[in-house]
This record gives C-alpha cells, sequence and structure tokens, in this order.
C-alpha cells in the first residue's frame, strides 16, 4: 500500500509540474510576442514616422525656395538640407521594412537621387523653368505620404499581435487557475480514498 501511496504522490506533483512548466512556456512565448511588438512599434514605426517627417520637412523647404524664386537658397542651404536628408535615409534603412515599404523607399532614392541631377540643371539655367523640379518634388511627397501611412497601418497591425497576445495570456491564466483547482479537488480524493480500509 505504501508503494501504491508513493505513485500516487509522484503522479499528482507530476501533473503539477508539467502544468507548470507548459503554461510557463506559453506564457513566455506570448510574453516575447508583445515584446517584440513593443520594440517593433518604436524602433521601426515611431522612429521611421519621425525620419519621414524630417525629410517631408527638407523637401517642404526646397518647394518654398522654388516658388519664392529664392536663388540664395541654393547657394547657402541647399548643401546642408540635402545632407540632412540623406543621413535620414540611411536611418530609415536601417529600420525593417514590409515588402511594399521596401519597394516605395527604393523609388523615394531613385527620385532623390534624380533630383539632384535636376537641381544643378535648374541652378544652371539661372533658376528658370522650374516645372520639372516641382512634378519631382511632388512625387517624393506623394512617396513619404505613402510611407507615412505604412508606419500608420504596421503600428495598428503590431498593436493588434500585442492584444492578441495579451488575451491569450488572461486566457491561459484563467484555464491554469480552473485546472490548478481541479487538480487540487483530484488529489484531495487519491489522497482520502483509500481503498480496501472498509473490510477488515
Amino acid at each position: 500500500m505504501k508503494f501504491y501511496n508513493k505513485i500516487k504522490w509522484v503522479l499528482g506533483i507530476t501533473m503539477i509540474f508539467v502544468l507548470v512548466i507548459t503554461t510557463n512556456l506559453i506564457d513566455r512565448n506570448n510574453f516575447v510576442r508583445v515584446k517584440d511588438s513593443v520594440v517593433n512599434i518604436y524602433e521601426d514605426r515611431l522612429v521611421a514616422k519621425n525620419l519621414i517627417y524630417k525629410i517631408s520637412k527638407a523637401i517642404h523647404k526646397k518647394e518654398l525656395a522654388i516658388l519664392k524664386n529664392d536663388t540664395t537658397f541654393y547657394q547657402v542651404d541647399n548643401r546642408g538640407i540635402n545632407q540632412n536628408i540623406k543621413s535620414n535615409i540611411e536611418s530609415f534603412e536601417q529600420t525593417k521594412l514590409t515588402l511594399e515599404e521596401a519597394d516605395i523607399f527604393k523609388d523615394l532614392k531613385s527620385d532623390l537621387e534624380q533630383l539632384k541631377g535636376v537641381e544643378k540643371k535648374y541652378i544652371n539655367q539661372k533658376f528658370k523653368n522650374n516645372s520639372k523640379i516641382l512634378n519631382l518634388l511632388s512625387n517624393i511627397n506623394s512617396k513619404l505620404d505613402d510611407l507615412a501611412n505604412i508606419q500608420l497601418n504596421e503600428g495598428s497591425r503590431q498593436m493588434s499581435i500585442s492584444k492578441k497576445a495579451i488575451e491569450n495570456v488572461e486566457l491561459f491564466t484563467q484555464l491554469e487557475i480552473y485546472f490548478l483547482i481541479g487538480l487540487a479537488i483530484l488529489i484531495q480524493i487519491i489522497i482520502i480514498y483509500r481503498p480496501g480500509n472498509s473490510k477488515k
């Protein structure tokens, strides 16, 4: 009978151990998903959105200079603005891009490269015929808007992943509580129930 009791205790403790390990692994997986999602929202969405904003501001300054026919802008400020754009583009490349985002970003870089040549031509032509440069700046703005919208959509998607992971943690916590209650009742029955003691 002692051996039978030992088996019961070992089975009871093993069941609790397996339950704790299983729920721990599930919870850990869900917390990793939440952490990754939060990191992604900050590093790859908020930072990217800020970089897009900085590039947009720089492009807007170029547009204003052209519309105001501000020739000193190209002699004094344009080089520094181009350097800022380049720096922000390099930082943006370090973020995690979706496939759609990578395509738009590739086109944006191509347009920005083309802009350098168009600006040189514009300066050499003594700041006449600005239609080509304005069209190119409009295309660049459109791509920046597309990239900004992607940041919003991806941020929303990551939030949804976080929310789902948190809901899973809550669900498994509830199931774990019910299972532990059931297990405690079962262990009590196993301990209290002693077969064969009624006949002596």
